[in-house]
């Protein structure tokens, strides 16, 4: 195709664009007279054959936004993220903070459950309360603390005195958080601790009172000379026994269905340090004096191993108070 054919049919091309008949470059005065074109034997040029603007304008190539890389899952919620998980952590923290603060100090496997020991008078051999199965004398506690038996005579205990344990020796009130693991290490050295169930007298002002008043005349332990309110009497409140009142110390448990100082003071000269038929110290487990070094006990202070079986006669009541018998010299 020559040069003026291809310019005839881009002509007539862009006639058709405007609405308008193509004129061939040198038409003649017939086509003088179409409609849109110029004089006779005028030839269009490129400005009357193609308009500046509109349809047939030719739009220049526009620089085209090319998108930057789509935002991760992470970052398009990352606000929200960080706020669900700084909730999350307050929320555990505080379930860990709740949880310590409700949950058991320990766990018993059983209630330790003989019945008291009959009254007996001053003088007799009957041995008051009942020997507990020893549960171990660690000084690793890992709450729960698990005890075979409640109240516990034995097993677990801390080992960081004036804290945790030994405790010192006073009155605990109902709602002090002083359990098992605190005090048996007051067992272990020949303490005497006292038990008291919130539902009994001695949660009341009255039975408050009158454990204040035990506590001022608390003699000299018998062997050892272990001066009063250094170790004996820790008096605290316990749930988990089938008496009132429980007198404890190594590995033995007197019951009590009412408050009676004397039997109580009775059971630790004659229980919390004993010696065998040779003078030898046998409790407490943790040996705090040598008694075939000092003076032998007094004639009044049974030398009784634990090997003696304790009383299993039903309780006849705990009516009677007999006086506590003399210290050893």
């Amino acid at each position: 195709m020559s040069k003026e054919s291809r310019r005839a049919a881009r002509l007539a091309r862009e006639s058709r664009r405007i609405g308008g008949p193509a004129r061939e470059p040198g038409a003649g005065a017939g086509a003088a007279d179409a409609p849109g074109t110029g004089s006779a034997g005028s030839t269009p040029t490129r400005s009357t054959a193609r308009p500046a603007s509109g349809v047939g304008a030719r739009v220049g190539r526009r620089e085209r936004v090319r998108p930057g890389p789509a935002p991760t899952f992470l970052e398009r919620y990352r606000t929200a993220i960080v706020t669900v998980a700084a909730v999350a952590i307050v929320a555990i923290a505080a379930g860990y903070v709740f949880i310590g603060a409700t949950a058991a100090a320990y766990t018993c496997g059983s209630v330790f459950n003989p019945s008291p020991t009959p009254t007996v008078s001053p003088g007799s051999s009957t041995r008051l309360g009942f020997f507990e199965e020893d549960m171990g004398q660690s000084h690793v506690v890992t709450p729960p603390q698990k005890y075979l038996f409640c109240p516990p005579a034995s097993g677990n205990h801390y080992n960081l005195a004036g804290t945790l344990g030994p405790i010192p020796a006073r009155l605990y009130k109902p709602d002090d958080k002083v359990g098992p693991s605190n005090w048996i290490h007051n067992l272990e050295h020949g303490g005497l601790v006292v038990l008291y169930r919130n539902d009994s007298p001695g949660a009341t002002a009255e039975g408050q009172q009158a454990f204040r008043d035990y506590l001022t005349g608390f003699p000299t332990s018998p062997i050892c000379q272990i001066p009063p309110r250094q170790l004996s009497p820790v008096i605290a409140r316990f749930d988990d026994m089938p008496h009132p009142f429980a007198v404890l110390v190594w590995d033995r448990v007197f019951y009590l269905d009412s408050w009676d100082p004397a039997l109580a003071t009775r059971f630790f000269l004659t229980e919390a340090e004993r010696v065998d038929s040779t003078g030898a110290l046998v409790a407490p487990p943790e040996k705090l004096c040598n008694p075939l070094s000092s003076a032998s006990p007094s004639a009044g202070t049974p030398a009784a191993s634990g090997s003696v079986a304790p009383s299993d006669a039903p309780s006849a009541g705990a009516s009677a108070s007999p006086q506590p018998s003399a210290a050893p010299s």
